[in-house]
């Protein structure tokens, strides 16, 4: 009970608050949310991947070990998905979405306080931890985007969206500046911080924008494949996370962590990839809303699971 009430006041209280902002402030102001898709995707969050890869201590073994299982178990939650998909026959931009949101995880503003306050803000399980955020950044700034396009645009037209965006330059950037010792003078230290700061507020205000412009009944909660895209990323994420540990023989906190990092709820990326590119806005609200709630229970299940 404690581990819930726990979750529940430094997680989702917080969370919620900020999207019920979000809701209000689209109802009084009708908040363009096009602007704040641009902010998040070009300014905040390739600020706070930046940031933490450049304040971070990750060791070479610990960055590969991280990278193996992300790989494994990626392929292992993409082969999942794709058979629901062909199961349930989804087509179009669905199909996007549905991926999206089961393979963008919420690893930034979940994944991250969840992890100081499981390992008791460990060193060693942060680092861990941000490791899988650059890797979930990445993925929704490259893969994400081809997958709610690919229906409809060209692969070059793609590829040229893609290299406009901040955050695959930001992560080398922050490695090699980092592994340099490179210093960051203060005129642009104070700016960076300031923009890193801002990414979680801007992200679930958009995400309140985004509900607060739906028009809700009865009809409109798309119920069967958000409970799906549901169990997939709470329920399968977890279980799937710890075949791959256990078929890699890591133990300890190294495990538990890479465990944790698997059990939180759907990114805010997809419904920012699904505004940004106008592809099943209500389904990738739907689905990170839902996700969010109900993982009270499932990530207080796995965090009781690992005896952490």
């Amino acid at each position: 009970m404690a581990i819930f009430l726990s979750i529940l006041w430094n997680n989702i209280i917080p969370l919620s608050v900020m999207i019920a902002i979000g809701i209000t402030l689209h109802r009084v102001f009708s908040l363009d949310i096009k602007t704040l898709s641009k902010l998040n995707f070009y300014l905040f969050s390739p600020a706070i991947i930046f940031k933490l890869l450049y304040t971070t201590e990750v060791t070479l073994q610990s960055a590969m070990t991280v990278l193996l299982f992300f790989v494994i178990f990626m392929g292992l939650m993409y082969i999942c998905v794709e058979a629901v998909i062909r199961l349930r026959g989804i087509a179009g931009g669905r199909r996007g979405a549905m991926r999206n949101s089961v393979l963008f995880y919420n690893s930034a503003n979940y994944g991250i306080p969840l992890n100081e306050l499981v390992f008791a803000s460990n060193p060693f399980t942060l680092s861990i931890q941000v490791l899988i955020m650059m890797l979930q950044a990445l993925l929704p700034n490259t893969y994400g985007i081809y997958s709610v396009n690919a229906h409809r645009i060209s692969g070059k037209e793609i590829i040229r969206t893609i290299l406009k965006q901040p955050v695959i330059y930001a992560i080398p950037l922050g490695f090699l500046m980092r592994g340099f010792h490179v210093p960051i003078p203060d005129a642009l230290s104070v700016p960076l911080d300031y923009s890193a700061n801002a990414f979680i507020g801007t992200a679930l205000v958009t995400l309140g924008v985004q509900l607060g412009s739906m028009k809700f009944s009865i009809h409109s909660f798309m119920v069967k494949e958000v409970l799906i895209s549901c169990s997939m990323r709470l329920l399968l994420g977890p279980v799937l996370a710890f075949a791959v540990v256990w078929m890699l023989g890591l133990d300890g906190l190294m495990a538990k962590a890479l465990i944790v990092s698997s059990s939180v709820p759907t990114s805010l990326s997809s419904v920012l990839l699904a505004v940004e590119f106008d592809n099943e806005q209500e389904f990738a609200s739907q689905a990170v809303l839902a996700s969010t709630v109900l993982s009270i229970i499932t990530v207080t299940l796995v965090i009781f699971v690992l005896n952490v």
